[in-house]
């Protein structure tokens, strides 16, 4: 016999269904399969386990909630509308209308509620994987005997297109590995992807698969039997590793003509459609986003529950501060992201001459910011022999299933660990960094373009920057990479030119947020394997140099420059010793360092001008890489000195030897530009190379010319 409690149950169930399909058909746009299927899974986690409070959206003990099925967005804007978290009926009859908070999908910092951006499958999961991790790693930190803190909880709604890709299999590896066990996701086991039935292309055995990852793993058999549902997910939370339930859905559960179809999946049921599914749940097909007085009071009741749950929570902090002050201090500092005074003390310094490979610099700066920075935590793609991203100090051993230590081990895995050090960023109080070659980092574009649009304070240490790492050849050397991250909006891409601009960028990367005017987001570093010398003046510019960019290296002699050399990394000393032969020659040279155009675009005018004057219109850019972009700096009366072709397989010496990075190449061309005049278009020279790296420099008049688009001042 049906009760009234159940009866309650499914009105609230129906409730989420007809939001989710009211949005999408007002909008005439998105997904509503997806939510009318999950929509009692949903209802089941947020009304009877999930722990957070809607009028506190940040509470820092917050279970967190990701949808990692982004495309479901309606399903999460109905719970968030319903349980109290400011979202309106207007909000949702927005939704993927300009300037609305229910855009197609959730995006982290627009939405209250919302835990990540999610939407690109997999990298949903792949946060709630890092969320896990900082929880646990939070609780090591802080928790005393008696005084739990930090105890919470990460779920994670996933669909089968999560569990296809393969940043989701990489992530849930490592997290059977680290024993997750506060870290549950909920499958939504439809068996419909866009195209049709996940069979065509889809037939593994996904517990089979997640047991063997070390996971626990349940099955519901029906996707609205909400006491199946409720006692899966009492038994996740009693289990020590992570925990997945197969939940057996139906997409577009209810409409009569697409229940169980890829037709409910990616567009709006149609008005005659969505009034024979309100018809079938027993709804007035003609009202539309009708909220039931008594589900909506069911819903709102998490309102007072949150209250409680956060007021009974700072009372355990303030006993907290009474036993601990200067940890509960502390931790106080880690929730607000506010850095420590001093926190920079210490950063390494050279002297003029002095050589090392940024990487070492980086791995001492990593140190130094270690002693002052808890909070700094990450690890490498099993390259911190080589990316050197250790913390040394004594205690600081590795993040282990029974142990939650200071270094990440992420395995080979690197698109996982992108989204999972968003994860640990998303999470808070903690300042993630990952590690690779830049080569790789093609591996985790994803999870980079993610973190910049969503705006996480992560530091990605990208080493082996250019085709200077030598013997491993081409297909570790880094070419395209530069251009390629460099039109990622919002991430900072840096490339120092010696010690000092190396330490300098570690700097920036740990104060982006804290830089006045600045957008907080991602920070790459790319770094040497090979030595760099120390350059005079970076010891002096070299820190506020980095937070603008760009900066004068070496004034020219009188002040006035005919001629600008323009440099980033290790070819930035080829533009100071280049400076000097063409001194020699009586050519007034200037030379710019230009490691980060984010930062120098983003400089007033005034400062633009004043170290690229628009008058000093003869200029010679000098990088390791593809030309592309370097027009803009250079503009119509310079040449860019670049490699538009993939690296070779040699040392590092006779590379760049072949490819015509050297100080008489740079000099040379400077003197063409300067006597010769490449005028009317914009020159591009980059030696040939073939399928042979034993190619002669000979006359650099002589190595390839290409046109392109005049680039602008």
């Amino acid at each position: 016999m049906t009760t009234a409690t159940d009866q309650l149950d499914q009105l609230a169930v129906d409730t989420i269904r007809t939001l989710s399909i009211d949005g999408v058909q007002q909008a005439n746009s998105g997904h509503p399969g997806a939510p009318m299927g999950m929509a009692p899974m949903a209802y089941a986690l947020w009304t009877r386990h999930l722990r957070h409070a809607p009028s506190n959206p940040a509470w820092p003990n917050r279970d967190r909630f990701v949808l990692s099925a982004g495309h479901a967005s309606m399903l999460l804007y109905s719970l968030l509308h319903l349980t109290g978290y400011g979202l309106t009926l207007d909000d949702l009859e927005s939704f993927r209308q300009w300037g609305s908070l229910t855009p197609g999908h959730p995006e982290y910092g627009l939405t209250p509620g919302v835990e990540a951006t999610t939407g690109p499958l997999g990298q949903g999961f792949a946060n709630a994987v890092g969320m896990a991790i900082a929880e646990r790693r939070l609780a090591a930190e802080f928790n005393r005997e008696g005084h739990e803190l930090i105890d919470h909880r990460t779920y994670v709604i996933c669909s089968d297109g999560d569990l296809q890709e393969g940043i989701s299999a990489e992530a849930s590896s490592l997290a059977g590995h680290l024993q997750l066990g506060k870290l549950i996701a909920l499958y939504d086991d439809n068996r419909i992807q866009l195209d049709g039935p996940t069979a065509w292309a889809f037939t593994e055995d996904v517990l089979g698969r997640y047991a063997a990852y070390g996971w626990h793993v349940q099955r519901v058999d029906d996707g609205n039997d909400l006491p199946a549902i409720d006692a899966a997910i009492t038994a996740a939370t009693l289990d020590e590793r992570p925990s997945i339930i197969a939940v057996r859905t139906v997409i577009g559960y209810g409409s009569p003509n697409k229940h169980g179809t890829q037709k409910a999946h990616g567009a709006p049921l149609g008005p005659d459609e969505v009034r024979l599914t309100k018809e079938a749940y027993g709804w007035d097909p003609d009202r539309t986003f009708y909220v039931p007085d008594e589900a909506g009071e069911l819903f709102r009741r998490a309102v007072p529950a949150g209250k409680a749950l956060v007021a009974e929570w700072e009372a355990a902090l303030a006993a907290y501060t009474e036993a601990f002050p200067a940890e509960a201090a502390e931790l106080r500092r880690r929730i607000a992201g506010r850095l420590p005074d001093g926190w920079d003390a210490g950063l390494p310094a050279f002297e003029t001459g002095a050589e090392a490979a940024t990487r070492n610099v980086s791995q001492d700066a990593i140190q130094v910011l270690a002693a002052s920075l808890p909070e700094l935590f990450g690890g490498s793609a099993d390259l911190s022999e080589s990316n050197l991203t250790d913390v040394k100090a004594n205690g600081h051993d590795n993040f282990e299933a029974g142990h939650a230590g200071r270094n990440l081990r992420f395995g080979v895995r690197e698109h996982a660990m992108g989204g999972i050090a968003n994860g640990i960023a998303y999470h808070g109080a903690f300042l993630p960094y990952a590690g690779t070659f830049l080569t790789f980092s093609d591996y985790m574009r994803g999870a980079v373009r993610l973190a910049a649009l969503s705006g996480l304070h992560v530091t990605y240490v990208w080493t082996h920057d250019s085709v200077g790492l030598g013997e491993d050849g081409p297909t570790h050397q880094p070419v395209e990479h530069y251009a390629a991250l460099r039109a990622i909006p919002n991430l900072w891409f840096v490339r120092p030119g010696d010690p000092n601009e190396a330490s300098a960028a570690w700097a920036l990367a740990v104060e982006r947020p804290a830089i006045a005017g600045a957008s907080v987001g991602p920070v790459a570093l790319a770094l040497t394997r090979q030595k760099l010398p120390t350059l005079a003046g970076t010891a002096e510019l070299a820190r506020e140099g980095l937070r603008r960019g760009g900066y004068i290296l070496r004034e020219a002699s009188g002040g006035t420059p005919q001629l600008i050399l323009i440099g980033t990394g290790s070819e930035l000393q080829l533009c100071a010793t280049a400076a000097d032969a063409l001194e020699a020659d009586g050519i007034p040279t200037r030379v710019v360092s230009l490691p980060c155009w984010e930062r120098f675009d983003a400089q007033d005018q005034a400062y633009r001008d004043r170290v690229l004057p628009p008058a000093v219109r003869k200029r010679v850019s000098v990088e390791a890489g593809v030309s592309l972009g370097w027009e803009r700096w250079v503009g119509d009366e310079g040449a860019i000195i670049g490699i538009d072709h993939f690296g070779a397989s040699a040392p590092a010496g006779t590379i760049f030897k072949e490819f015509g990075f050297t100080t008489e190449r740079v000099a040379d061309v400077g003197r063409r530009v300067v006597r010769d005049g490449l005028h009317g278009r914009q020159k591009t020279l980059s030696l040939p190379h073939g399928d042979h790296p034993t190619l002669g420099v000979g006359d650099s008049g002589t190595g390839r010319t290409s046109s392109s688009d005049p680039g602008h001042d």
